[in-house]
């Protein structure tokens, strides 16, 4: 066991360090065209309504990691898709931009259908309400429906940020150093320890996931919509 802590040791933390980042820029970027999404599944104007639809429809139900694979094989090999510069990191920097894509477009339509639940929690008298005022749907989304929405979904926004937590193991298909990685590596150094090694991995996991966990719950208590 000490032959195997003193190899997989050093390695832990750079490991985690790119599950960290892989769902620190993942989660923004859904949150930001998931939002995106949601407005346009109840927007008026039909070509949105039906755009969102379909995109969460299709995106939502196509696996993860065909999608990852897609982000490298697909946008990068045969289109030229290139989200990093050309240096000796080049492929690791590029490789990790595309995984980053690829959870974007995926979890978006998780956040997408948490938001569009807040919605209904929201009283249709008050979006009735500005619209008869004059306001256009942009503001009567922005102002007054979406700040009640997601406050009221942020326990559950909590469940789509764990999910995509575990979810960035997926990007070890296409080369990211992430911890997933760093277990298959050490199983095939260490075949006769993989009990042990799994529990290390999965171990870092938990402290993840239940620190994300505790946050979204103690946020969605301090910030919950008085009714």
């Amino acid at each position: 066991m000490s032959e195997l802590w003193s190899d997989i040791g050093p390695q832990l933390w750079p490991a985690y360090w790119v599950t960290l980042k892989l769902t620190f820029y993942s989660a923004i970027g859904s949150l930001i065209w998931g939002t995106v999404l949601a407005g346009m599944r109840v927007s008026p104007v039909p070509v949105m309504r039906v755009f969102g639809t379909w995109y969460v429809n299709i995106v939502r139900n196509t696996p993860l990691t065909l999608i990852v694979i897609f982000a490298s094989v697909g946008l990068y090999q045969n289109l030229g898709l290139k989200l990093a510069q050309e240096n000796d990191e080049f492929i690791t920097n590029n490789n990790f931009w595309l995984a980053v894509l690829a959870f974007v477009l995926y979890t978006s339509t998780f956040v997408c259908e948490t938001l569009r639940s807040g919605f209904n929690t929201v009283p249709l008298g008050q979006a009735e309400a500005a619209r008869s005022l004059g306001l256009p749907f942009s503001k009567v989304f922005g102002i007054i429906v979406l700040p009640q929405a997601v406050r009221s979904v942020i326990g559950p926004m909590g469940s789509v940020l764990i999910a995509l937590t575990k979810n960035t193991t997926i990007a070890s298909a296409i080369g990211v150093a992430e911890a997933s990685l760093l277990m298959k590596e050490q199983i095939e150094n260490h075949a006769d320890q993989v009990v042990g090694i799994f529990v290390i991995i999965a171990i870092g996991f938990m402290v993840i996931t239940l620190t994300e966990g505790y946050v979204f719950g103690f946020l969605a208590k301090r910030l919950a919509v008085k009714r």
